[in-house]
This record gives C-alpha cells, sequence and structure tokens, in this order.
C-alpha cells in the first residue's frame, strides 16, 4: 500500500522560497546570455559559463528546497551526497549545453528547439537523480505518464527561456521571463513529485541517522546560494548591464509620456512650449525658427 506523504509540511514557506530560487537562477542566466548577445562580445565563454552556472544553481537549489518540506509518514528521509552533488553537476553541465549552443550558434528556430530540448532533459535529470538520491524504508514508483508530461513541462520551460533571451532586450521584459520560467520549472518539480507514489516498509531507523532532511540539506545548499548571492552582485553592477538597465528605463519614458506632452507633440508643439518657458524671462528674445508664432 503508497504510504500517506506530505509534500508542504512547512506550509507554503517551502514552495514560496523553491519558487524565488528558481526565479533568481533564471533571472541572473537570461541576464549573462543577453550580456553575450552584444555585439564584439571578448568575454563571450565567461558569461555564458557563468549564465549556465546561475540557472543549473537556481534549479537545483529549488528542488531541494522544496524536497526540505515533504515527509513521508513512518519513514525517516535521508540523502545520499554523493548522488546529490553529482545532480547539481549535471544540471549545471546538462544546462550549460543549451546555453552554450545559442551562445555559439544563435536563435533560429531549430537552435532554439535543440538547445530547449537538452536544457529541459538536464532540469528533468536533475529532478530524477536527486529523486534517486533520497533514502527512506521503502520504494518509489513512477507513472509513465506523469513523468513524461514532467518532461515535457522541463523543455518547455527551458526553450521558452531561451528565447526570451536571445529576443528581450529591455530588462523589465528579461525580469517578467525569468518569473515565467521560474514558475515553469517548479511546476515542473511538483508535476514529477505526483507522478511518484512512495511505498514504506515501515522499518523505523533503516538507513538513517536521526537528522532531519533540512540539516542534512543545509550544509549542501549553502555552496550554490553563496554562488548565487556573488552571481547577482557581477550582474547588477556590471557595465554594460546597468547601461542596458538605463535605456530600458529611457525607451519606457517615451513610450509612455504625460498625456499633456503627449498633446503637443502630436500637433507639434512640443518645440514651441520649450521656448515660451525659455524666452518666459527676456521679452527680447524671439522663438526659434522651428516654432510657431503664437
Amino acid at each position: 500500500m503508497p504510504s500517506e506523504v506530505d509534500r508542504f509540511s512547512y506550509g507554503a514557506v517551502t514552495p514560496a522560497a523553491a519558487y524565488l530560487m528558481a526565479c533568481l537562477g533564471s533571472a541572473l542566466g537570461l541576464r549573462c546570455l543577453v550580456r553575450t548577445m552584444r555585439p564584439h562580445q571578448s568575454r563571450k565563454p565567461g558569461w555564458l559559463a557563468m549564465g549556465a552556472a546561475s540557472i543549473g544553481c537556481g534549479i537545483w537549489t529549488m528542488h531541494f528546497i522544496a524536497m526540505t518540506g515533504f515527509t513521508i509518514e513512518g519513514a525517516p528521509i535521508a540523502y545520499g551526497v554523493g548522488l546529490t552533488v553529482l545532480s547539481l553537476v549535471v544540471a549545471v553541465a546538462v544546462v550549460g549545453v543549451g546555453v552554450f549552443v545559442v551562445g555559439y550558434y544563435g536563435s533560429s528556430p531549430g537552435v532554439l528547439a535543440m538547445a530547449g530540448a537538452t536544457t529541459g532533459l538536464g532540469v528533468a535529470a536533475m529532478h530524477y537523480m536527486g529523486m534517486a538520491a533520497m533514502n527512506f524504508d521503502g520504494h518509489v514508483r513512477y507513472s509513465a505518464t506523469g513523468v513524461a508530461l514532467s518532461v515535457l513541462v522541463a523543455i518547455a520551460a527551458a526553450a521558452a527561456a531561451l528565447w526570451a533571451a536571445v529576443s528581450i532586450r529591455g530588462f523589465g521584459s528579461s525580469l517578467a521571463a525569468s518569473l515565467v520560467m521560474g514558475g515553469a520549472v517548479t511546476g515542473m518539480h511538483y508535476t514529477g513529485m505526483a507522478a511518484a507514489s512512495f511505498h514504506s516498509y515501515h522499518l523505523t531507523g533503516y538507513g538513517f541517522d536521526g537528522r532531519s532532511p533540512l540539516s542534512l540539506l543545509l550544509p549542501m545548499l549553502i555552496g550554490p546560494v553563496i554562488f548565487l548571492t556573488l552571481a547577482a552582485v557581477v550582474v547588477m553592477f556590471d557595465p554594460v548591464l546597468v547601461t542596458d538597465r538605463t535605456a530600458d528605463s529611457r525607451r519606457r519614458a517615451t513610450a509612455h509620456p504625460g498625456s499633456g506632452d503627449t498633446s503637443l507633440r502630436h500637433d507639434g508643439l512640443a518645440s514651441f512650449e520649450v521656448d515660451l518657458f525659455s524666452v518666459g524671462s527676456d521679452p527680447h528674445r524671439q522663438p526659434t525658427s522651428g516654432a510657431r508664432s503664437p
């Protein structure tokens, strides 16, 4: 008989924290990829590598933060360190393949499809390797339909994120894309969890040293979280990306001017308004030739 499981033993805390980490990793990875789209980029491999590591670490951290809220009735859970760390390496490496393909071969539909499939499979592989690292008094069975659906969600999320990275330049648009990708990746995790049924032998203490999942996973989460923090500092203070954010703000201001300015601009009186205010203190100064006479 399947055992009773609880995927939200800390309530909404772990899903919310997992989602935020997925969004952070996605945002940093997308901004790094956007950085490499500029012409004459001399540090392209470094930015692509940091982008791949950011996305991989964000996804991996999301998975194991979510897993801290997972419990099985009557079956304490432990995690194998070797397989857990290997799942992080796989996530970064396979995501890196997709990121480098897009970074060097462009954004044609064929390239995006191949890179999205590779990256999505890497996300799914990380998830199921992380599940395989879980040790408890029992075994896990998976629904083939649920597994296939989770893989499709991962591929779709990866392809959409890569497309956004090469197609969207604005800071606000990139941020929105990272929120969508974070939601899709987190959704993939819980889709994969829903595809699993857990059968416990109720042999209390087997393969368990008395520590909670949080105490087991927390030391392994520290490294990726520190890396994401440092990557965020690099991205936030990179002069090129700062310039892009400033230009994006100016484009939004131009696209959505004040209602008064819009009417003046549309009927050709904007320049006259400027001259009128400038000559207000000098009654002998005449408007410029481009202005209309009152």
